[in-house]
């Protein structure tokens, strides 16, 4: 069986050769010359030239007055294209920031990308303590997030060992669950709730809630919906947290089967 992570037998060089050198001068903040970035990429001086002679004329990094070079404004624009089209269609971004005004939450969208747990549209409400972490992007803490468990709920607990094994159980917080037989009780006390949560395991003195939106045979157009606020508020209202995250929820599916 062919391995889908293996080089491809027609991988243009020049593309790969590019694509290292964005990466480099994306993790530079303060900027790259042509050599700096020739042994970062273990390219010669003349390769790299070129590959950022033409990264710069098509706006993907910025040459500098000093000489150096740093991530151009095109990359921003592929990202809020990345952004919209996971998100979906307009009424579920509307959903999300109508969420967000109402209750005051933060309401965060999530799906699988490439088989990893990952949050996909953002709505920042008023009274939620601001987590910089939950952004669009790759969930890295799914294991200690309501968003990150309410995907692996719909896994298979074989699909979930191993999903937990590649990524790691970090500990956030002392309250992070670390292992898989703790992690197991946890969801399926999630399933039972109808909503799963957590309760200080990300961010001390911060809670979340998430529901399943779309229920789906493949795993990439699965969908869930959470919010997060003060631990003392899911506490003492964790049935009306859940009753108006159904309801978005709703309204989130409907958008989505819309679309397609």
């Amino acid at each position: 069986m062919r391995d889908p992570l293996a080089e491809p037998s027609d991988l243009i060089r020049s593309v790969s050769r590019a694509l290292r050198v964005l990466e480099a001068v994306g993790r530079a903040p303060k900027g790259l010359t042509v050599k700096q970035i020739a042994r970062r990429c273990e390219l010669t001086v003349a390769t790299t030239y070129h590959l950022v002679r033409t990264l710069a004329y098509e706006g993907y990094v910025i040459r500098r007055e000093d000489g150096t070079y740093i991530v151009g404004l095109e990359i921003a624009d592929r990202y809020r294209e990345l952004v919209t089209a996971f998100r979906g269609p307009p009424v579920v971004g509307e959903t999300l920031r109508r969420a967000a005004l109402d209750s005051g939450y933060s309401h965060f969208l999530g799906r699988f990308v490439g088989g990893q747990v990952a949050i996909t549209a953002v709505a920042e409400g008023a009274r939620s303590p601001y987590l910089e972490d939950l952004m669009p992007g790759f969930d890295e803490a799914a294991h200690a997030t309501a968003l990150g468990k309410g995907m692996l709920a719909t896994l298979t607990a074989e699909q979930r060992f191993r999903y937990l094994r590649e990524y790691g159980m970090r500990p956030f917080t002392s309250g992070t669950l670390t292992t898989v037989e703790a992690f197991e009780t946890d969801l399926a006390a999630g399933d039972r709730r109808g909503m799963q949560m957590e309760l200080g395991q990300f961010r001390p003195g911060v809670a979340c809630a998430a529901v399943l939106v779309a229920p789906d045979k493949d795993i990439e157009r699965r969908v869930v919906l959470a919010c997060a606020m003060p631990i003392g508020e899911l506490m003492t209202s964790a049935r009306a947290v859940r009753a108006k995250l159904l309801t978005a929820a709703r309204t989130v599916a409907e958008g989505l089967t819309a679309e397609q």
